[in-house]
């Protein structure tokens, strides 16, 4: 019997592995409004190409909160899961502007928990505090090359994503 058994097991085994061979890669949708694919998984990681709403991408590899994916046009790298969606997203023409996804930096914040609600309500709350910088600061775009080579000035290597 229990020689019957470690077959099945076996069977069962060949059976997975084959199945998980034959899936292949995933197609997923970009559901923000404009994304950026990095050559590591790492929110500072190098720019490789950026991608649109509704884009339709491969994922190859999954590790941590990130993606590998790769474009129709070859190029590849790594997004973070929360840009990506299984839904098929169509773009419609119609009378007005599409509505789409949150933007990328609408996502990081969301995911602390921040919203624009969030907000209304600490200001509702704490009426005597100056946000004035704060707002001053929010408007501060830092363009990725020049992240990339204050981080190399720095020695600082980033950790990737899914790796502790």
């Amino acid at each position: 019997m229990k020689r019957q058994s470690k077959r099945w097991l076996g069977l069962g085994l060949i059976v997975m592995i084959g199945t998980t061979l034959v899936a292949g890669p995933v197609t997923m949708s970009v559901q923000v409004k404009s994304g950026q694919v990095l050559a590591t998984p790492s929110f500072l990681g190098k720019v490789v190409t950026r991608v649109n709403y509704g884009d339709r991408l491969q994922v190859l590899e999954q590790q941590g909160d990130w993606s590998k994916v790769t474009l129709a046009d070859g190029q590849g790298g790594w997004m973070h899961n929360s840009a990506l969606s299984k839904k098929k997203i169509a773009m419609k023409a119609g009378s007005q502007d599409a509505q789409t996804g949150a933007s990328g930096d609408e996502l990081a914040l969301a995911g602390k928990g921040f919203s624009s609600d969030v907000e209304a309500d600490f200001k509702t709350k704490n009426r005597d505090v100056d946000f004035t910088w704060v707002d001053k600061m929010e408007k501060i775009k830092v363009p990725p090359e020049s992240m990339q080579q204050f981080l190399k000035d720095g020695g600082i290597q980033p950790v990737e994503g899914g790796k502790r």
